[in-house]
């Protein structure tokens, strides 16, 4: 009887007729490299193909140009399609006789308080003319602007310089459209140069404390949004009255400048919000600030879609 087992190759697998050699799995190369249908190769997806790089660069280009036009048709739209600023121009250039009424009587009322009490006036001039100053305002969105182009944030830091300079742009045009005269009181406590309607101080004030909480609030604790929400509350309520009871502006003034630097806020606001849409950034909520990505340690990559932050992956 023949007991003898089959030799075994020289490779010792004890397949017969293998030869030694392994069968390959897969396609050629070992499965090291697979071919993408688009005929692009990946190194074991480690990272995208050129094609998609580039697809996605082009696409953050072009909504980085419609960027840049839809932010200088919302200035532009600020001034002329804010309908409560609009009907309230149309109330103070025809001289309507109960808003004229409204605003003697609370510019005479003021005045009176102001002469009566000098400490509560030297208080009020500090804050309008240091504090709540337009300079001062300005000099911190510069400041603010200038730290997003620090932190590579280019989109964001195009919004606030906009929005500050058109809206300081649009409110100086518009007066020189109205050419109201400023109140006219006995014994003045303080005075200002140009023309009344709106206030300066006022839209600056809107523009500029906006510009500051929607850019900053994604960097502050949830618990304390709502303290920044009133301080700018409280901001730019409180350089209107100081502009009237100083007597140097009348109270449509105040309301005219709060209507228009709000109309240009929430328009350059919808173009930044529009250009997140074309990038492929998710919508945000107001409440989370302009770009919530700002936490991030690269806000805005290259390419959304291809090399975005944290948060889109």
């Amino acid at each position: 009887m023949d007991t003898s087992v089959p030799a075994r190759d020289a490779s010792g697998t004890g397949e017969p007729g293998s030869g030694g050699r392994p069968a390959r799995t897969g396609g050629s190369g070992g499965g090291t490299e697979a071919r993408r249908s688009d005929g692009s190769a990946e190194a074991g997806g480690s990272g995208p193909a050129p094609a998609a790089r580039n697809a996605g660069r082009d696409r953050t280009r072009r909504a980085d140009r419609r960027l840049g036009v839809r932010l200088l048709l919302a200035v532009g739209a600020g001034a002329i399609t804010a309908v409560p600023f609009g009907l309230l121009l149309l109330l103070v250039e025809g001289a309507w006789p109960p808003l004229l009424r409204l605003d003697a009587g609370a510019a005479r009322r003021l005045h009176e308080v102001a002469l009566e009490h000098p400490g509560w006036t030297a208080t009020l001039r500090f804050l309008s003319d240091w504090l709540w100053d337009p300079a001062t305002l300005r000099i911190a969105v510069a400041l603010l602007t200038g730290w997003l182009l620090y932190r590579r944030a280019w989109r964001l830091a195009a919004w606030a310089a906009t929005t500050a300079i058109g809206g300081a742009l649009t409110g100086v045009l518009v007066k020189v459209v109205v050419e109201r005269a400023r109140p006219s009181l006995q014994d003045p406590v303080a005075q200002a140069p140009g023309y009344s309607f709106p206030s300066g101080h006022t839209m600056t004030a809107t523009t500029s404390c906006a510009v500051v909480l929607l850019v900053l609030l994604p960097l502050v604790p949830r618990r304390w949004r709502g303290l920044c929400w009133a301080a700018a509350g409280i901001s730019v309520l409180g350089v209107g009255f100081t502009r009237i009871a100083l007597g140097v502006h009348w109270f449509s003034d105040v309301i005219g400048g709060w209507l228009l630097g709000g109309a240009v806020v929430v328009l350059t606001g919808w173009a930044f919000e529009a250009w997140r849409g074309n990038a492929g950034r998710p919508r945000t909520d107001v409440s989370e600030g302009l770009e919530p990505e700002l936490t991030d340690e690269e806000p805005e990559p290259r390419a959304y879609g291809t090399e975005s932050g944290s948060r889109d992956r």
